[in-house]
């Protein structure tokens, strides 16, 4: 079952429960992305075959319509039905034969049939296409065994698309179905919104690039390739990835520079109250503001939401369990609304799970699940662990999704219903 707007569970409970701590609930934080977020403003023209990913600027509409002409559904051989009386079986002389893609018009002459293929248009007086498995055919004659229905095997004119009428809206993402659906009213180009231009910043002295061999107290960076991937979209120009030193003066430096060509700005790290946290500080330094400075969610309490310049800031927690939750949470819908996209419809679910679920009060917690059987309701069951670990990226690895415990939630029983949320393909 597609849950397409938040569980009827009791109230999370977020805001009473951390507002000394000046964090505000999940639905805040993204009420603040809805309201505050914006697409990007301009415009291109691509063709059609490089549309894939790309945001539909501008309504597809039918220039005509779709069909453009009665045209036959099957290959067979279009008739009157009128000249089918009495009992059957009817014996036909076949008269003409119609490929699809020829200009000229028929007239199908009484006491006839044509021979038509797929596509083809109809001939004018014909009213049924007989299916050519259907019929006795021998020499320039044809033996019909059954009177066909009205209309039967025949596409109307106008009968898909009227002319005028909207083939795909604005905000639609294109896939292969929707490339399909523009290509039948010949849109060989459209407009789409222009590429986001995303930077992302890697803050920590202590983090190195994967495959750099390690010193003493260094580690392999992580979420600097996991947001790549994450962003590896046609909708998206990554032009910058770089290194930040532990400083407030080189966070500033690079967020002057890149709020002046960058659509959003991710940082990892850096976004939380130690002495070497400065990413609250430089964007004020660089004379942005923050509109969120901590959310009551498990994991990821420091993600920060902000503008500097041009530029909608993201700041993720450095621990990449909880950047990549917080990506999934927030980052996900800000790409959404920068991009043009029409809000989708939630792909969250109900799920039960194999064990009771314990959980400790304050936050909501999005806790890793793997789906492991289902039911035969149809409900999916799904195994979890009984914490999430910020920085362990192997339940991440293996899960299917993030279940989302309510914060005053104390208890889940067995068999209650549990909300979903399954992790895009990237």
């Amino acid at each position: 079952m597609t849950v397409l707007q938040r569980l009827n569970v009791p109230s999370c409970g977020c805001d009473e429960m951390n507002i000394s701590q000046g964090l505000i609930s999940v639905d805040q934080a993204l009420s603040v992305i809805d309201a505050q977020v914006k697409a990007v403003a301009n415009t291109e023209i691509v063709l059609l075959s490089q549309a894939l990913g790309r945001t539909l600027a501008v309504p597809i509409l039918a220039p005509t319509m779709l069909p453009p002409f009665d045209n036959s559904g099957m290959d067979g051989f279009a008739v009157r039905i009128a000249d089918l009386e009495g009992q059957g079986p009817w014996e036909l002389p076949v008269a003409d034969r119609i490929v699809a893609g020829e200009g000229r018009t028929v007239k199908l002459s009484s006491g006839s049939v044509a021979r038509i293929f797929t596509g083809a248009p109809l001939p004018e007086g014909a009213d049924a296409v007989i299916m050519q498995e259907q019929v006795k055919s021998v020499g320039d004659k044809i033996t019909v065994i059954h009177r066909p229905e009205m209309g039967e095997n025949i596409r109307r004119a106008g009968e898909d698309r009227a002319k005028g009428a909207e083939i795909l809206p604005a905000g639609h993402i294109f896939c292969s179905r929707s490339i399909a659906a523009a290509a039948s009213p010949g849109a060989g180009k459209v407009i789409v919104f222009c590429k986001l231009r995303v930077a992302i910043l890697m803050t920590g002295d202590e983090t190195l690039p994967a495959g750099t061999p390690l010193s003493s107290g260094t580690i392999w960076d992580v979420n600097t390739p996991m947001l790549t991937a994450a962003l590896a979209v046609n909708s998206v120009d990554i032009i910058a990835i770089e290194h930040v030193e532990d400083t407030i003066e080189a966070l500033v430096d690079k967020f002057d520079r890149l709020s002046t060509t960058a659509d959003l700005i991710i940082t990892t790290g850096g976004v939380s109250v130690g002495e070497e946290d400065h990413a609250h500080e430089a964007v004020h330094s660089a004379g942005g503001r923050i509109a969120v400075a901590g959310v009551a969610i498990k994991p990821g309490k420091p993600v920060t939401i902000g503008r500097i310049g041009r530029a909608v800031y993201l700041g993720l927690p450095g621990n990449p369990v909880s950047a990549f939750v917080t990506w999934t949470v927030f980052g996900i819908p800000i790409l959404t609304k920068m991009s043009g996209a029409r809000k989708p419809a939630s792909v969250r679910r109900y799920v039960k799970s194999t064990a009771p679920i314990s959980h400790k009060l304050g936050r909501c917690e999005y806790r890793p699940a793997t789906i492991v059987g289902i039911q035969e309701s149809g409900l999916e069951v799904v195994e979890t662990l009984s914490k999430t670990h910020s920085a362990q990226l192997t339940p991440l690895t293996m899960a299917d999704g993030l279940v989302l415990i309510p914060a005053d939630i104390e208890t889940i029983p067995l068999g209650d219903l549990i909300e979903f949320l399954p992790f895009c393909k990237n």
